[in-house]
């Protein structure tokens, strides 16, 4: 295994400057799965969502650049397909893979160059596997608890990485700070510790429409924004508190369009599948 670790100082002039050239640039939203809880409790430690049910979708999303493919997320396990788990509060499931989706676009696996994570939860690299031969990209501080031997931790399962684990495996880039996906400025991963320590968002800056601006899972519902609710399971509060900060800050001075990737009142934000952003 090869990997690339990037610091923060060296990524300053790279996503500093605005996209070069946005014009090949297109964005379509994929599903990946759905959740449906319960009880939304676990998702504030100060109890503001007590016993409501809800229900959130699980949003992955594809960029070209060109000739270039981002993946970013990969959802639930392909193995869900048509099938509904139960576990504690959340029944989860898969209604298409991402390959099927893909094939929709005229596309495979071995299409996609890259495939980045917003974070290391098994709902966002269930099916990693399909693209073994892309290069992985995930945030540093996540890397280091998914390369180390020990307790996986919550919603930490090893096996969707496995291809980038080991000394023979392919090849990932583990970055601090933000990082300039495709080196031109049009997709920016932006770090928003504190889901996990090494949780990032997606900035990506179409040239026809709104910059778009993808949560992964800083937020899981519109709710949250308003009443700044922090998960019990998150890593580090205080961290997910600036984080919340830094990406409203972003979004503001950008006029960006905010997508929460869990929450379903926020599809219709992108064009429906297979139609994309441009």
């Amino acid at each position: 295994m090869r990997t690339f670790s990037i610091a923060l100082a060296a990524l300053c002039l790279a996503t500093s400057a605005s996209a070069q050239d946005a014009t090949d640039l297109e964005l379509w939203r994929l599903d990946c799965g759905f959740i449906e809880l319960s009880d939304a409790a676990p998702f504030s430690d100060v109890h503001l969502y007590d016993g409501e049910p809800r229900s959130l979708t699980n949003s992955c999303y594809l960029v070209r650049n060109g000739d270039q493919y981002l993946l970013w997320d990969a959802g639930f396990s392909a193995e869900l397909k048509g099938a509904a788990v139960t576990q504690s509060v959340f029944t989860v499931g898969v209604t298409a893979t991402i390959s099927e989706q893909l094939a929709t676009l005229g596309l495979t696996a071995q299409d996609i160059n890259l495939v980045a994570v917003s974070h290391y939860h098994s709902d966002h690299v269930g099916q990693l596997p399909e693209f073994a031969n892309s290069t992985l990209i995930i945030g540093r501080a996540d890397w280091e608890i998914v390369s180390q031997i020990g307790d996986d931790g919550a919603f930490l399962d090893r096996t969707p990485f496995q291809p980038w684990l080991g000394e023979t495996s392919n090849d990932v880039i583990a970055f601090a700070g933000d990082y300039d996906v495709f080196g031109d400025g049009s997709t920016l991963i932006k770090a928003m510790p504190g889901h996990t320590p090494g949780h990032g968002a997606l900035l990506v800056r179409l040239a026809d429409s709104n910059d778009v601006l993808l949560t992964g899972d800083l937020y899981h519902f519109e709710e949250q924004i308003e009443n700044r609710g922090v998960p019990q399971f998150n890593t580090d509060r205080a961290a997910t508190l600036a984080s919340f900060e830094r990406f409203n800050a972003t979004a503001d001075a950008l006029g960006a369009k905010i997508i929460i990737q869990h929450d379903p009142r926020h599809i219709a934000r992108l064009p429906q599948f297979p139609e994309s952003a441009k």
